[in-house]
């Protein structure tokens, strides 16, 4: 349920729709084709106030820092020593949106861990974050927990986010984030978009 009309405050945080995840990959996610046009319709409302984070890979798992090498020694066919680095561009519709300045690198779940990101926060005003993209109980959770904990008024665009694995998406959606429900708001594309007019 919506707490009110989204400011001028507001940035669309659209999380890994990379070409790694739609496209055949060991992380491909299946259901990013179907939150697509939804993601491209947030985007395209207010371009200059959203955000694209990218899910950058390392050159190989001994490249990577403390357990992130465990991780990628299990996912070494998405390091860079494997995996095409084009594999890490937007996907087509969404970088035809993307301008100057708004794609935002991250090596960490969270988009907090973006120092890009944290800049671009610093000092703008923002005080309410709409979330798009995926994976909904990875990368997406992840930030949306730390914007919570930040304070910041968020939105999960429920018909926005996906997951490879879409049991896990709808525990997120109906069991995890319901828990914080003064804190975080679902709510469709529509409604969003309804309540993000000039």
């Amino acid at each position: 349920m919506a707490t009110g009309p989204l400011l001028n405050k507001t940035l669309h945080v659209v999380i890994d729709m990379q070409r790694l995840f739609a496209e055949e990959t060991a992380w491909h996610t299946p259901a990013i084709a179907g939150i697509l046009p939804n993601v491209v319709a947030l985007s395209k409302a207010r371009p200059a106030e959203t955000v694209f984070a990218r899910f950058m890979v390392p050159q190989n798992a001994e490249s990577a820092t403390g357990r992130w090498k465990t991780y990628y020694r299990r996912w070494s066919s998405v390091t860079l020593d494997e995996l095409d680095g084009a594999m890490l561009e937007l996907v087509a519709p969404l970088s035809a949106i993307a301008g100057p300045g708004s794609i935002v690198d991250k090596q960490t779940y969270s988009v907090f861990g973006s120092p890009e990101f944290t800049a671009r926060l610093q000092g703008s005003g923002t005080d309410t974050l709409i979330f798009s993209g995926v994976e909904t109980d990875v990368c997406v959770y992840a930030s949306v927990l730390d914007a919570v904990d930040a304070g910041y008024r968020v939105i999960l665009a429920e018909d926005a986010v996906a997951s490879g694995d879409m049991k896990a998406h709808a525990m997120v959606i109906k069991m995890l984030a319901p828990r914080l429900s003064e804190q975080i708001e679902i709510l469709s594309t529509e409604a969003i978009l309804n309540l993000w007019r000039d």
